[in-house]
């Protein structure tokens, strides 16, 4: 009876307990703060908060992969894998991530866009500070070009598209790069505003801009063709990403598949945001997080992040210097792609130096445009550094 006892008690999780754990355990207990607490990005930060601590529970197995009996002639299981390590194929094998694209795309508008072209110009700006935190994380000695190029990825405050190319470039990262990802996404609303009030005077910020033109059915229905055809001529790899969007876009702007559309934009994105969130979390193991380079990926994270915000603003102000647009620079900021979160940090902020400056219609016009800049550029990466 005493040894079934014992073998019982050496069977639980206890005694795999130490302080890594408990550390993986803080971990995610403020990451379900953020989201419960403060509302930040909860629809992704809960499920990565609960993955990482189903990953990190004691001989709880959900990530391990399956044992197999390899013969002379054939192979059989012996032991079935955990099931987070079947869902996380999905994240591997690059296939939730342009799922939630494709969703993305029907719940966005882009008429903003179509209406103010140059709003392409301010979400191409936003993209700097990928190719900034690149170069830096190479210099650090830390990171191959691979591995950098994963983790520069932040700057765009595109979750998918950050684990689309980790998953490609740089899988053993995916953890670490995917929580700094959904952090700094959901501390926009803290992490912006002082970059912009830095950035821009009290006259600027109040600039008023005029209303946008109305964009006819006809051209929102071209405009998904249009940009896929273009840019996967031109980046092959993004065809991916931009193509999911940009279908999702035409399923809402067709006007003929109202089923699709709203499948894509409810229940399907639903779905894949529980597997991908709680997935992702799943590879945020002790061994794999704590380590020098993780703590140098988030702060690496960070400066791509504020560099992206300040390009935008600044490259605002230049076209305000150069052609006299009249553009509000508090737009420019919107150029990352936490859609549609960003533009609305632009409207919060503008309001305060004029409750009756309305910029969000303006803003959502970079801010998508960040979406397929974020994209694009993921899919340079692959391009010069992909297998």
């Amino acid at each position: 009876m005493l040894e079934a006892l014992l073998d019982f008690a050496y069977s639980t999780g206890f005694p795999g307990l130490d302080w890594r754990v408990f550390t993986m355990m803080a971990i995610a207990f403020v990451l379900l703060y953020l989201a419960i607490v403060h509302q930040f990005e909860p629809l992704l930060l809960v499920p990565i908060a609960f993955g990482v601590i189903l990953t990190n529970l004691p001989s709880a197995g959900l990530m391990s992969p399956p044992v197999l009996e390899i013969t002379e002639h054939t192979f059989h299981t012996q032991e079935p894998g955990g099931l987070l390590y079947y869902l996380f194929l999905g994240d591997e094998l690059g296939i939730f991530p342009p799922l939630i694209f494709l969703g993305v795309g029907a719940m966005t508008d882009f008429g903003p866009l179509i209406a103010n072209p140059r709003a392409l110009l301010l979400g191409a700006a936003a993209q700097f500070g990928i190719f900034i935190t690149f170069i830096g994380a190479i210099a650090s000695g830390l990171f191959n070009a691979q591995q950098a190029a994963a983790i520069g990825i932040i700057g765009g405050a595109d979750g998918p598209t950050a684990i689309f190319l980790s998953s490609k470039l740089a899988p053993e990262l995916m953890g670490a790069i995917a929580v700094a990802a959904y952090s700094y996404m959901a501390l926009v609303p803290i992490i912006q505003p002082p970059i912009m009030k830095l950035l821009t005077t009290k006259k600027e910020r109040g600039i008023k801009m005029s209303q946008l033109r109305t964009v006819t059915q006809r051209e929102k229905i071209f405009f998904p063709i249009i940009v896929t055809i273009v840019v996967s001529l031109i980046v092959p790899p993004a065809a991916t990403l931009v193509g999911m969007l940009m279908l999702g876009n035409l399923f809402r702007e067709c006007g003929v598949v109202a089923r699709l559309e709203d499948t894509a934009k409810n229940a399907l994105i639903n779905i894949i945001t529980i597997f991908l969130g709680v997935t992702v979390g799943a590879t945020a193991t002790a061994e794999n997080f704590l380590q020098v380079e993780t703590l140098s990926i988030l702060g690496l994270g960070i400066v791509a992040f504020a560099i992206g915000t300040a390009s935008g603003v600044l490259l605002a102000k230049l076209m305000n210097i150069t052609l006299g647009t009249g553009i509000n620079p508090l737009i420019g900021s919107a150029g990352v792609s936490a859609v549609p979160m960003a533009a609305r940090v632009s409207q919060v902020v503008g309001s305060k130096e004029d409750p009756t400056n309305f910029l969000l219609m303006h803003a959502m016009g970079p801010n998508v445009a960040g979406v397929i800049g974020s994209a694009v550029t993921a899919g340079v990466f692959l391009s010069m550094f992909g297998s």
